[in-house]
């Protein structure tokens, strides 16, 4: 029998016969037509012309022959990619933009993800105003989930399954998920917190981290679109979730997930985000978790906010005091529990170093703590102390993110920090100790941020003449809401639940960026996605906190200064994005012209665009140079001149004067004309022109980094471009 599998096909409304009154009507007939057992999955509105279907080989290639069929391609899954973030981005209630939008109030976030825990205190409503009126959506009911769990915070939760459903062929609960928005995953809960949670005090994870937790956007509305499952995150499900949420109303869509080597007319997210954009909804969307390799990130898109993660400067520890009264505060730790561990006797021994027996363990270091040298997993090592008779143990490890759960007291210390352990240990064999006081967490980490070794780097496989990422945000060991079907960590054999999680990946930047874009739309209701994209990247911090060039983690020491091919413009820096002084607006017909002069057919511009017919699309202006904040010149062997043409609009104030200032990238030369912008008027819109010269011959691919910087003579201004040059 043949195999059926479930396929997203994309029609060209054009052909679509009179009779038919609607989109759906003709592709349901069109459907019937060529199989006697059709299995629709969802009807497209917004996001493609088309519809899924699940088909046998032969359906699909009858479906070809049919009057308007433009493409075809099989359903595929997605990969999945706080207390003290807000403060780090300096945002407050005092000034800046959180009370200069009502912290957003009237905004709402479009959350596709693996739904929600309503019940969480993150989405209280207390003190909030009526829903917007323009808010159409609604909170689907289920098993375990009434429809009254939705309030002034959570004004939506519908699900979509059906893509799974056909990909398993079985029911959602065989998988202990639900039928319902409500997150069984967790991963929902803790992105859309993370975006727009409200205020809750004495959050922490297990004594970690204590404080208020609270998203970017606190009083912002939620909308959660599930479409992520415990056991499948299919396509189809993703575009009819992208599709409601544009009917729905939202203002923002945040996503932290993507699809990783398809091209643009295969990717749901860019085909959805381009029909999100013309509705004048900015999509945010993350860089994936697969660096430090370069080309490795998905959401390359160039209508698309991509967003890569940074480190935090806040750090959870355990302190480590010797008998001799040295401390140690540099190991890392997060054993979820109120434990003071007073002289311990401290013990290393060659026969149980590698800290992978608990029958050595348990007879050579009972009720002591055992050092543990690098020799295998630390999980694996983790299980054998917690499994033995040890008080706890000292793992010694460079990479200190490396235990995914401490589950018996302990702490990962560097090898420099180890040497010094091993040689107390070695001076003082019958009388060494140890005293371990858990829960400690510090604040203001210098240096950070920094890019994070996982975050994908560019330039995007999809389309890399455009710069991407976009922008870097906080996104290692970020501490949001949680679910509590889901342990957070162990004690032991012993799971935990907890009210928050700590959770790291370019996830968990995204809903940080979706939730300034959502203040920036309100303070800003007029501008386009691409003028909050321009106001987000020209303002980025390029800085560290101790004044230095943000650096980026990838096993390298010392440490090397971050490429904007890992962290985009830079760190996100909400207050200066709010009055950019400068912004780049990049329309529709600008990103069709680039789509024309890149090689892509007709029939696959369409399926983006949802163009009615080839006819319709002006290619006559095809061009390669996107109106864009960012540059990337990538030459060919013969190529020796670059030429870019940008225009800027004036949102500062009347009268104003930009003086330019060029980094030039090592091997080239670049010439910007005319090097001062007059402004005569707010809004008025100036041309310059940029020339990249390369100025030797490539022998090997190289990337080099460089700025073009518009530097307002009153010193009010700073709108910085980041350069990539490829030679």
């Amino acid at each position: 029998m043949d195999k059926r599998s479930t396929f997203i096909i994309h029609m060209n409304i054009a052909a679509k016969p009179k009779p038919f009154s609607d989109n759906h009507s003709w592709f349901s007939a069109t459907l019937r037509s060529i199989t006697d057992s059709p299995k629709f999955i969802y009807s497209y509105t917004n996001v493609i012309n088309g519809f899924s279907a699940v088909l046998s080989s032969d359906e699909l290639h009858a479906l070809r022959q049919s009057p308007g069929f433009l493409s075809a391609y099989a359903d595929k899954q997605a990969t999945l990619d706080t207390t003290h973030t807000s403060q780090f981005l300096s945002l407050n209630h005092d000034a800046g933009l959180w009370p200069a939008s009502n912290y957003g109030e009237d905004i709402i976030i479009g959350v596709i993800d693996s739904g929600v825990w309503p019940e969480s205190d993150s989405f209280n409503d207390k003190g909030m105003r009526d829903i917007p009126k323009k808010w159409k959506g609604k909170c689907e009911s289920g098993a375990g989930f009434n429809s009254s769990v939705c309030n002034l915070k959570l004004i939506g939760a519908p699900y979509f399954n059906k893509g799974l459903m056909a990909a398993t062929n079985s029911e959602i609960s065989l998988f202990g998920d639900s039928a319902t928005a409500r997150d069984s995953m967790g991963h929902g809960t803790h992105t859309s917190s993370t975006a727009a949670g409200s205020e809750v005090t004495g959050a922490s994870f297990h004594g970690y981290g204590g404080g208020i937790a609270r998203g970017a956007m606190p009083r912002a509305r939620l909308a959660i679109y599930k479409a992520l499952w415990d056991n499948g995150r299919y396509a189809s499900d993703v575009l009819a979730a992208m599709d409601q949420a544009i009917t729905d109303g939202v203002d923002i869509i945040s996503i932290s997930m993507g699809f990783d080597g398809v091209p643009l007319h295969e990717d749901p997210i860019a085909i959805a985000s381009f029909a999100a954009m013309e509705k004048g909804i900015l999509v945010s969307a993350s860089a994936g978790n697969s660096g430090p390799d370069l080309s490795t990130m998905h959401n390359g898109i160039p209508w698309v906010l991509t967003v890569a993660a940074g480190t935090v400067g806040r750090k959870f520890f355990a302190t480590l005091t010797l008998g001799n009264g040295r401390d140690f505060s540099g190991g890392v730790s997060l054993y979820p529990a109120k434990a003071l561990l007073l002289n311990v006797p401290l013990v290393y021994n060659k026969t149980f170093s590698s800290c992978n027996s608990s029958e050595t363990l348990s007879a050579m270091a009972e009720d002591m703590i055992v050092l543990c040298d690098f020799t295998s997993s630390i999980d694996y090592q983790m299980r054998s102390v917690t499994q033995s008779n040890a008080a706890g143990a000292i793992f010694i490890n460079d990479n200190l993110d490396a235990a995914k759960d401490f589950t018996c007291p302990s702490v990962i210390v560097s090898a420099k920090d180890g040497f010094e352990l091993l040689n107390y240990v070695k001076e003082h064999k019958e009388t060494a100790t140890v005293t371990v006081s858990f829960q400690q967490t510090l604040v203001d980490v210098k240096p950070a941020p920094a890019v994070a070794e996982y975050s994908s780097r560019g330039p995007s496989p999809s389309f890399p003449g455009v710069l991407k990422p976009d922008i870097m945000a906080p996104g290692e060991k970020i501490i949001a809401a949680w679910v509590p079907t889901r342990s957070t960590a162990k004690l032991g054999r012993t799971p935990l639940a907890s009210d928050f999680n700590i959770m790291s990946g370019t996830s968990m930047a995204t809903p940080h960026v979706s939730g300034v874009a959502a203040l920036l739309k309100s303070v800003h209701s007029e501008w386009s996605p691409s003028e909050i994209k321009s106001a987000i990247l020209t303002t980025a911090n390029t800085l560290d906190n101790t004044l230095e060039p943000i650096k980026e983690l990838a096993d390298r020491v010392p440490m090397v200064t971050a490429s904007a091919l890992a962290m985009g413009a830079g760190q996100v820096d909400p207050n200066k994005a709010m009055d950019p002084g400068l912004v780049y607006e990049t329309g529709t017909e600008e990103y069709v012209s680039l789509l024309c002069a890149s090689n892509y057919t007709s029939k696959q511009i369409m399926a983006i665009t949802r163009w009615r017919s080839a006819a319709a699309l002006n290619c006559s202006k095809a061009s390669k140079d996107l109106n864009y904040p960012s540059f990337i010149a990538i030459f060919d062997d013969g190529d020796y001149v670059q030429r870019f043409v940008r225009t800027v609009t004036n949102v500062g104030y009347e009268g104003s004067v930009y003086k330019v200032k060029v980094v030039s990238p090592g091997g080239v030369d670049i010439r910007v004309k005319p090097e001062t912008l007059v402004f005569k008027e707010k809004y008025e819109k100036l041309n310059y022109e940029v020339q990249i010269k390369r100025s030797r011959k490539r022998s090997e691919k190289k990337y080099s980094d460089g700025s073009i910087i518009w530097l307002d003579i009153k010193g009010k201004y700073k709108v910085r471009s980041p350069v990539v040059v490829v030679v």
